[in-house]
């Protein structure tokens, strides 16, 4: 065991009543990143969890997503994509609109950033309800991945999301709430 493996990276994580709206419960990261060394320890312990994978790419959901994307595909010597809301990419794209709680939402990729068959991790801040990891998912197969997993900072274990997504998922931190 290294000198780090002993340290609770739950202890970085500010927790927010009542934010963006009253009843839930917000796991704050941004008190993460804003410690070098926990930070450095996360990103580690992310890239141990998905070097197994072997991706050509990281797949990086608008827009936390871009925060642990960009560090991993550097550290794992992989490329990066974004998956952001309609109107952000240039150029041509693919879509996928699926529904939410409370509505639905649509997410694009341009349509020349995976190459059939590629090797894709698909990686987000939080998995809660699962509906947002499910639909990157989709959109990347409809655009020719090959998802091999998802990976997420922090994942609300009772709210069931892991369910819904069409691939492996690994989390950093999980939570009952």
């Amino acid at each position: 065991m290294t000198q780090h493996e002993d340290i609770d990276l739950k202890r970085y994580i500010r927790n927010i009543p009542d934010f963006p709206k009253p009843g839930i419960l917000f796991y704050d990261i941004s008190t993460l990143m804003r410690e070098p060394d926990a930070w450095q320890i996360a990103m580690g312990r992310l890239a141990r969890q998905i070097a197994p994978w072997e991706p050509d790419m990281l797949a990086a959901v608008e827009s936390r997503g871009f925060l642990t994307a960009a560090p991993l595909a550097d550290r794992l010597g992989c490329g990066m994509l974004m998956l952001r809301k309609p109107g952000k990419l240039p150029g041509a794209t693919i879509s996928h609109t699926y529904d939410l709680e409370y509505g639905s939402d649509t997410l694009q990729i341009q349509a020349d950033a995976i190459k059939p068959g590629q090797r894709v991790v698909v990686m987000d801040d939080l998995l809660a309800t699962g509906g947002t990891l499910s639909a990157s998912v989709t959109l990347l197969q409809k655009a020719g991945a090959n998802v091999v997993g998802a990976s997420v900072l922090v994942e609300l274990t009772g709210l069931g999301g892991r369910a819904k997504v069409d691939a492996p998922v690994k989390t950093l931190l999980s939570y009952d709430e």
